[in-house]
């Protein structure tokens, strides 16, 4: 089965990175981070990257990304991780996001290995 596919403009897609990451922001994520992926890769177009406190935290921080963007009409395509609570990974297509707990975080530094993606001021920071 093909995977799916998006026509969403560019203004959309960033959007809904946004939403996510407010999502992450309001469930009391840390150092959250969103990546224009557009000009390096066609895998998708935003990363947003994500740390919690505890496995818990990280479970419950993807959880309520993935209501608020089913609230927002956007379902998850594909998540992995959310039992164990290390690092889940949600694909909404054009978006994915990455909830890491921070040791992960660390030691994959998607940032880094991401470094050409330029970065993208998150609207919602600081508020939730």
């Amino acid at each position: 089965m093909a995977a799916p596919t998006s026509v969403a403009s560019r203004d959309a897609k960033q959007a809904l990175a946004q939403l996510a990451a407010a999502s992450c922001l309001a469930n009391k994520a840390h150092d959250v981070v969103l990546l224009d992926l557009a000009p390096v890769t066609d895998m998708t177009d935003y990363f947003v990257i994500a740390s919690g406190t505890s496995d818990t935290h990280v479970r419950s921080t993807a959880e309520h990304v993935i209501e608020a963007m089913r609230k927002a009409g956007h379902r998850v395509h594909h998540v992995e991780g959310l039992s164990q609570g290390r690092w889940v990974l949600l694909d909404f297509v054009d978006v994915v996001v990455h909830v890491f707990h921070p040791a992960l975080r660390t030691f994959y530094q998607l940032e880094r290995l991401w470094s050409d993606a330029p970065a993208v001021p998150v609207a919602s920071q600081g508020t939730a």
